[in-house]
């Protein structure tokens, strides 16, 4: 197992999805012919992609001649993410390091990502005097590892979505798959959210449990399979309900806050928008004293917690409010199952 803590940023969104468990029972299904759900609430872990490597410290390359910082000299920012070389898509930190050494310490056009914005930078590699390779000073990541909650998993074709919401970085930039395996996830602590600042949910991989793969990543959430071998055994099953049909009033999400099993816990729907495009269809506040006192509400991690309302899904938690954690916003299920 490894330890990890998935970050996004504050007054962005919580985070993913997966496991199952708890002292739930059965429900059955009631219209005819009507497509059940597996409610989820779980925390999984996952990883992402920065979609060309990302920078995240600045450094010198000793040389014969001397000491050279070509990154920072050429402007290239902490955040930056490079995602291409002299035209060839940079993908991995394997694919920059093959295009600095076939540059033979010539001026490399690097395609650099800012923000959403990208710009061409031209920079000239120097050959470290130790390893013989040319480097441009430049501390670098392709991947991220997150944790978040599973949103529902379709009874008939094990398909689930999570997340509710796009997946970006802490410099915003968007994130795509990595390695689609989808693991057990064990939450292990939790710090409380407050004002100003968002909580966040602590989690180890537990890397000997592959539970489905993630496929895509949209703005309404992450989506895949899950394995068909999975244990629903103590899953509750139940259907999906309309925006039109979801009530000012309480309500119920599943969410995961220590171990490995999905708890419940009150909620009150206190705005319901269906016209919102920015995903925000919900404002919701934590009434539950347990998760009151456990999380301080809403924290990073419970993104994707399914929304349950007069015993039918009818969405997903997707952000808290920085100026009170006990307070955030919802997903209609119906845009997540659009996708």
């Amino acid at each position: 197992m490894r330890r990890l803590k998935f970050f996004i940023a504050a007054f962005s969104a919580l985070a993913l999805f997966l496991f199952l468990g708890g002292n739930f029972s059965p429900v059955s299904a009631s219209a005819a012919g009507a497509k059940e759900y597996y409610i989820g609430g779980m925390t999984a872990g996952f990883m992402l992609s920065a979609e060309g490597t990302e920078i995240i410290g600045l450094s010198e390359v000793s040389s014969e001649d001397g000491l050279h910082r070509p990154a920072e000299d050429a402007g290239i920012r902490i955040g930056d993410t490079i995602v291409a070389a002299d035209g060839i898509r940079i993908r991995t930190i394997a694919d920059l390091n093959a295009a600095l050494e076939r540059s033979g310490g010539a001026c490399v056009k690097l395609t650099v990502r800012r923000k959403g914005d990208t710009a061409e930078i031209e920079i000239t590699p120097a050959k470290d005097r130790k390893t013989g390779k040319y480097k441009i000073g430049v501390l670098i990541r392709d991947t991220l590892a997150g944790i978040g909650t599973v949103t529902y998993i379709e009874k008939d074709t094990f398909r689930f979505g999570a997340l509710g919401h796009g997946v970006c970085d802490e410099n915003k930039n968007s994130l795509g798959i990595a390695d689609p395996k989808v693991y057990l996830c064990s939450v292990i602590g939790v710090n409380r959210g407050v004002r100003g600042k968002a909580g966040e949910l602590r989690g180890l991989f537990m890397n000997e449990s592959s539970i489905g793969s993630a496929e895509c990543v949209r703005d309404t959430g992450l989506y895949g399979t899950f394995e068909k071998d999975y244990d629903f055994s103590r899953s509750e099953l139940v259907e999906a309900a309309p925006l039109s049909e979801a009530t000012i009033g309480k309500a119920i999400i599943y969410s995961t806050v220590d171990g490995t099993c999905p708890q419940k816990y009150e909620i009150c729907i206190a705005k319901v928008d269906e016209g919102n495009r920015e995903n925000k269809n919900f404002v919701i506040k934590v009434t539950d004293e347990r998760l009151l006192a456990e999380t301080g509400g809403i924290v990073q991690g419970m993104s994707g917690s399914p929304i349950v309302q007069n015993g039918k899904l009818i969405g997903a938690v997707t952000h808290v409010f920085l100026n009170d954690p006990t307070r955030g916003y919802g997903i209609g299920i119906e845009k997540m199952l659009e996708e």
